[in-house]
């Protein structure tokens, strides 16, 4: 007779996995107890323990960032899940809310700072709590507009069968949100998603060393300890924060973002034969957990709990429905139609009343030599990225590896280029005009990159079989099948990209490395001496010119562009 294992009773109660689904869970915990500990404290606390450049801080201050920056991706993902769902299915609503996602993804970080700082103060008086709002708020607005924009343009180019099969199993709204909507959008949000969290990395110098005026509060972090290495000039220092980020962009790598790629790997339209799945520990461990599949089952009964508290029911007149709709829409667009106009109506009496014609001029010629450098950017960007991206895309195996690349070095903030950018100009007197704008493009090109990955790994099976059948290569194939195929997701990251160069010019155009400093001739630099000096007046004023630059190119040319790629090149 054999004799049972010691501990075998054990095995009925949880498995090896359990018992790794625990340490991450408690591990978890810490990690939310440990960043929260000081979040109630008053801000004179902040100046008793001032930063030090100590490596021995840098894990604590790597947890505080990495929790900022989730909780700013829990935000933008539910905002992207609401808003952008809202602008995608109602055609009325949708005439609004994308125009004023336009002006959003325009106006920079330190815009946004600057109007909201004395708000979120208030929220928590005297409080920490108060500077981690506008901190959070900060890498929110950095996130969420490129998240938005590419789960809209996945919910309208849903393929018809995908819609009529919906209709015809008859799903409530609500259910063909989640079964249908959402699946759909995802592979693309991922990827998306890893783009913000690295677009987040780009702005968390800002976001943790705030200045408005006169008034500088530093939060614990690992953006403020690469603004404190920066202005104190050590490159040992950079090089220890360099390290951690690579460090904390791996861990989220693998115990997030690359369980959520092989997870929505199921979610794909088109699966090719032979290819094999990506792959993750921590997705296997969660899959094989007792504890883990306990609570998806109940999450489960609770999705299906909701689909029949709002089924959808026939006893309603059919032109009921969209007739409320129609109400609801005109409803809410006509209140934030008045939102706007009183806040254009207080802006515009403002600068008309203080502002000159020969400064709007001139401040306009600003926002041209910008504009200049963002094409030419942008343009640059896309002879890399696209063909990249394409190859790329068609091949999971290769995106496994270039996913965690992509990401860190989408991730590198340009601040730590400045003691290489800024000597290269003092030493050999470079035009800073020139040299300084390829900072502009260097955290937002992966937004080409991504999105072009995420449309060519749709590509239908049957499309590639085909051209290969039919001996379709070089630029006819360039030109009838992959750029057509990626269109749609390109406009949408270069639409990312031109709004986040326009953004990333603030920091770009003016560099700093110590006491030196470099400044190119541009709207950036103008916004960044107004934040600076504290003038709200010359604040307001660059905000409003970049906001009508960027939504006039995004009107005439993007748009265009996007609506023509979306109706002619749509899959269907």
């Amino acid at each position: 007779m054999k004799k049972p294992a010691p501990f075998g009773f054990l095995r009925d109660v949880a498995s090896r996995w359990d018992v790794l689904a625990f340490i991450v869970v408690i591990g978890l915990i810490a990690f939310l107890a440990e960043t929260s500990r000081g979040l109630f404290a008053p801000l004179s606390q902040l100046e008793v323990t001032p930063l030090s450049l100590d490596p021995r801080h840098l894990p604590e201050y790597a947890a505080r960032t990495t929790f900022r920056m989730f909780a700013g991706l829990a935000l933008s993902l539910l905002f992207t899940l609401t808003y952008a769902t809202w602008a995608a299915k109602s055609e009325r609503a949708g005439k609004l809310l994308v125009p004023i996602l336009d002006i959003l993804q325009s106006v920079p970080i330190f815009g946004f700072l600057s109007v909201t700082y004395v708000f979120f103060m208030s929220l928590a008086p005297g409080r920490v709590l108060g500077v981690e709002f506008a901190s959070i708020f900060v890498i929110f607005t950095s996130q969420a507009w490129n998240m938005a924009f590419s789960f809209y343009q996945s919910l309208r180019t849903i393929p018809a069968e995908l819609i009529e099969a919906a209709e015809s199993f008859r799903l409530s709204p609500w259910m063909r949100f989640w079964q249908l909507e959402v699946p759909f959008g995802l592979p693309a949000l991922i990827w998306n998603m890893m783009m913000s969290m690295s677009g987040g990395w780009f702005f968390v110098v800002a976001s943790e060393s705030i200045s408005v005026g006169h008034t500088t509060v530093v939060l614990p972090g690992v953006g403020s300890y690469i603004a404190l290495a920066i202005a104190k000039k050590d490159l040992g220092a950079i090089g220890w924060a360099i390290a951690t980020m690579f460090l904390v962009i791996l861990a989220c790598d693998q115990l997030l973002f690359r369980p959520l790629v092989a997870w929505v790997d199921r979610f794909r339209v088109e699966q090719e034969p032979g290819v094999r799945s990506p792959t993750s520990w921590v997705l296997v461990m969660l899959r094989r957990s007792r504890l883990v599949r306990a609570a998806t089952v109940t999450f489960h009964s609770l999705v299906l709990w909701t689909s029949r508290a709002v089924q959808r029911t026939d006893a309603q007149p059919e032109s009921a429905v969209p007739r409320r709709s129609r109400s609801r829409d005109l409803l809410w667009v006509l209140i934030l139609a008045a939102l706007i106009a009183l806040a254009l109506w207080h802006i515009a009496a403002m600068l008309i009343a203080q502002t000159t014609l020969h400064e709007a001029l001139g401040v306009a010629g600003l926002a041209l030599l910008t504009m200049l450098r963002v094409f030419v950017l942008i343009a640059l960007a896309s002879l890399v990225w696209v063909p990249i991206g394409v190859w790329v895309g068609m091949r999971p195996r290769v995106a496994q590896v270039v996913q965690p690349i992509a990401q860190f070095l989408a991730a590198f903030p340009t601040n730590l280029l400045f003691p290489i950018v800024v000597y290269g100009i003092v030493t050999w007197r470079l035009n800073a005009d020139v040299f300084l704008s390829p900072l502009m493009i260097l955290g937002t090109q992966w937004y080409i990159l991504f999105n072009v990955i995420a449309g060519a790994s749709q590509i239908p099976t049957e499309m590639r079989y085909v051209t290969a059948n039919f001996r379709v290569s070089g630029w006819l194939w360039w030109r009838r099948v992959a750029l057509p195929a990626v269109l749609p997701f390109y406009v949408t990251g270069a639409i990312t990209a031109s709004g986040g160069s326009w953004n990333a010019a603030v920091v770009a155009e003016l560099a700093n490395w110590g006491d030196t400093e470099v400044r190119a001739h541009g709207l950036g630099a103008y916004i960044a001496d107004a934040t600076t000096a504290g003038d709200f007046h010359r604040i307001v004023l660059g905000i409003g010119i970049m906001s009508l630059f960027v939504v006039a190119i995004n009107r005439l040319f993007w748009r265009p562009m996007y609506f023509h790629a979306e109706r002619k090149f749509r899959i269907t």
